[in-house]
């Protein structure tokens, strides 16, 4: 077992927490992203309707015999009897006729002891996989904001966990569980400290600034400008995003960046309207990004 460092991820979808949604993405590049969340325990037909993958019932043919096939659906029916639920799962597509029913796939978990709604964020695990060696096991932090569902993955501070296609990883993955589930004391210290700091209006400008060159690319002179404005992407969405707390900030940022909708111009100055992040690598990578950015502006404020 291997430890690396981590850091946040927000799963994009459009579930409101009052029941379940199903959000179908595409992607020209990596085909359709599935996304199904619901504020209850999923079932095992649920899942398979959404993320047929978790239930390959044998590697990709591309895959060497030193590859071996760990069906995820075993690894989350042994977490199930762990006390851990799924609460959403996602699935990306591939143009690759055949190997749609063997791709990337993300599931995020909570505990049996995390799933009342006591507190503004829940505590979720997020674990990637696939069988067609595109990803080997994957394990990180996450954090569920109830206000916008958007999900994160949590802290440069914080390990995650992989573990390669070999051997039986069933107990590796759900001792890698607990492990993860332990550090989410870190997780609260460092939310609580981007809620009690204030950020000033230039400091949530540039903030923003830093983040749309992550997400857009950065832009010298004589390049197109950026499709959107700093003022859409810190505008608050809802009641509960108003503040100037980094931790608000943060999300508002988040989540104009990754979900999209906002409208703007285009490199040819047609009216354009922002794309939401639809790839799991690419959700993953940003997110990351956004929270070391989030970690920074809280020390250098501290």
């Amino acid at each position: 077992m291997s430890l690396t460092n981590t850091s946040v991820l927000i799963a994009q979808d459009s579930a409101q927490p009052s029941g379940i949604t199903h959000a179908r993405m595409t992607n020209k590049f990596a085909g359709a992203l599935r996304v199904f969340r619901s504020d209850r325990p999923l079932s095992e037909d649920q899942m398979r309707h959404v993320a047929p993958s978790i239930f390959a019932a044998d590697k990709h043919a591309s895959r060497s015999q030193r590859y071996t096939y760990i069906p995820t659906i075993d690894i989350l029916r042994g977490l199930r009897n762990e006390g851990f639920e799924a609460f959403m799962v996602a699935q990306g597509g591939s143009r690759v006729p055949g190997k749609a029913e063997y791709t990337k796939h993300l599931i995020r978990l909570r505990h049996q002891t995390q799933v009342v709604q006591t507190r503004a964020e829940a505590p979720e695990i997020i674990l990637i996989n696939s069988h067609d060696g595109a990803s080997s096991y994957q394990m990180l932090s996450g954090l569920l904001r109830y206000a916008c569902l958007n999900g994160l993955v949590v802290g440069s501070d914080i390990q995650d966990i992989r573990l390669p296609h070999k051997g039986n990883a069933r107990d590796q993955v759900i001792e890698g569980a607990f492990r993860v589930l332990e550090q989410f004391e870190q997780v609260d210290e460092s939310v609580a400290a981007m809620k009690a700091l204030r950020l000033e209006a230039g400091e949530e400008r540039a903030f923003a600034t830093a983040a749309m060159a992550l997400r857009f690319g950065e832009r010298t002179e004589g390049q197109a400008p950026l499709p959107v404005t700093v003022e859409q992407v810190i505008a608050p969405r809802r009641s509960e995003d108003v503040g100037s707390d980094l931790w608000r900030g943060f999300q508002r940022i988040q989540e104009s960046l990754l979900r999209g909708g906002l409208s703007g111009r285009g490199a040819n100055g047609q009216r354009t309207t922002t794309r939401p992040v639809q790839n799991i690598d690419r959700s993953v990578s940003l997110n990351r990004a956004l929270w070391v950015l989030a970690e920074e502006m809280r020390k250098l404020k501290a």
